[in-house]
Formats: C-alpha cells, structure tokens, sequence
C-alpha cells in the first residue's frame, strides 16, 4: 500500500506543477480521494488555501497563478479582461499603478471559492455573452493550448482578435488576457458606473497601435449600442490613424437618444450625454 501511494504522489508530482492550484472536483477526477488528500496535507506535500482547494507550496499564492491554474488545469473559460488586461498590457502608468481589482470575463461564474482566497485583490466575474454575441471564449484561450505540467505550447496564435497570452513567472505559465481592441470595449462596457469618463479618455488617447481588423470584427460581435457609441466617441475625439479604416455606419449603432451623466451634454453624432469637459459635438 505505500508503495502504491507512493506511486500516486509521484504522479501527482508530475501533474500538478509547485505553485499551481485544483479543486476537490480535479483531485477526485484524478483518483486522490479524501483521506489520501489528508494525508499529503498532513506531510506537507499540499496545502490547502482554502477548503477544497490544494497547492504545492512555493511562496505566496499571486492571484496570476490562480488565473493561470483555471485557464488551465482546471479548464475554466476565462480571460482577464478589461482594466487589468490594458495595465498588464504596459497601460498602467495611465492609471493605476496597483492592481487591487482583476477583471474575468467568461460564459460561467468563477468557483465559489476563488473569492475565499489570500491574494490581495478582489476578482471581478462579467459575463461574456452579454457583451458579445459570437464569442467562443474557450476556443481562444491560449493557455488551453499549453500543458503546464510539461512546460510545453501547441499554440500561442491570439484567436479571432479576442486574447493573446502573457508569460508569467519563472516557468513563463501563460496568461490569457484580452487584447487592448477587446479590453478597450469590455471598459468602456463599465461606464458610468464603475469607470469614470477621464480615466476612460486618458486609456483612448494612449491606444494609438490598434488594429481595425481586429476592431471590426469586435464591434460587430458586440451586443451593446452604449459600448459602440462611446468607442466611436472616443475614437474621433482622439481621431487615431487606424480611425480612418473604420466607418460608424458599417456597425449598428442603434436609435435614440442614450443619457450616460446627469446634467451632461449631448453628442450630436452618436446621441449620448457625456460630462461637458469633454467637448461633446454640439
């Protein structure tokens, strides 16, 4: 029998890399039951960040790896996105220089117990399907692609525009974050309420490397009149070179009127209230 448990945590070796994480629902699957996984926690070969959830121990669990072990071991869809994708992408001096907040966005909600972990931020779930409407997450997760046990990539292609992946760590485990065409949408879904308009027109006016083909097939997928507005929006108020491949009228943009700030001043191109600040077209 020791022999056999020896065996089984060898293997377990191989398969779960130090630092990463699983659930109860991968170890069961794996053939580790209950009293087994006890006992590896009891000799220190696991630890248990929080209940139902084990680790190799190697330093201080980041928030990174526990992105990276649900793209990957644990084969959740989801893309860090929005905000945190554009700081990780080279864009926080723009805004803040601490992530306290990491943006997911997904067809399913995140474990139950990922917001029971010691990471020092706050993981923000958005649904994907709201916002896109064509939007095969899981097919363009890179890190789906990449076997973290062996350190080896299938693929690292960003698929259809959406993510792109980022090495992360000593073992350059892959990050998927949405590409700055992507995020720049997915923030500006967030406003009024959870971004403001001036660290919103500070992020525009930094994008300069956008590319249309990438944008075109983004705003075409996307669900929201309100997201589509703004972007044109801030697009011509910065008015950057990849602009002039995009038309307003290739994409719907809906009709009426659309108030995003008490008391602001109306675009007379694209019907939406902005703060007066912002040179609204009268």
């Amino acid at each position: 029998m020791a022999k056999r448990n020896d065996g089984k945590l060898n293997h377990l070796m191989s398969q779960l890399p130090e630092g990463l994480l699983v659930d109860a629902a991968w170890m069961s699957a794996h053939g580790y039951s209950t009293g087994l996984r006890s006992q590896y926690v009891s000799a220190g070969w696991l630890e248990q960040p929080a209940r139902r959830v084990y680790r190799r121990p190697r330093g201080k669990l980041s928030w990174e790896q526990v992105v990276i072990s649900l793209q990957t071991l644990l084969e959740q869809a989801c893309l860090v996105g929005g905000r945190t994708a554009l700081e990780l992408q080279g864009f926080s001096h723009y805004l803040s220089a601490n992530i306290g907040e990491v943006h997911l966005y997904g067809p399913k909600p995140l474990p139950g117990w990922v917001e029971h972990l010691n990471v020092g931020v706050r993981f923000q779930y958005h649904n994907s399907e709201r916002l896109f409407q064509n939007d095969p997450i899981t097919f363009g997760l890179t890190s789906l692609a990449s076997d973290v046990a062996t350190n080896m990539r299938s693929s690292n292609d960003a698929i259809h525009g959406s993510s792109r992946p980022l090495p992360v760590g000593h073992f350059e485990w892959p990050l998927t974050v949405s590409t700055p065409e992507r995020a720049i949408l997915e923030m500006l879904d967030q406003l009024p309420r959870k971004e403001s308009f001036h660290q919103v027109d500070k992020m525009m006016e930094s994008l300069t490397t956008l590319s249309p083909r990438r944008l075109s097939k983004l705003l075409r997928d996307c669900k929201s009149v309100k997201v589509k507005r703004l972007f044109f929006f801030f697009a011509f108020r910065h008015n950057h070179r990849w602009l002039s491949h995009l038309d307003p009228k290739a994409f719907d943009l809906g009709s009426g009127k659309r108030m995003l700030v008490e008391g602001g001043k109306l675009d007379s191109r694209f019907l939406i209230t902005v703060p007066e600040d912002l040179d609204a077209q009268p």
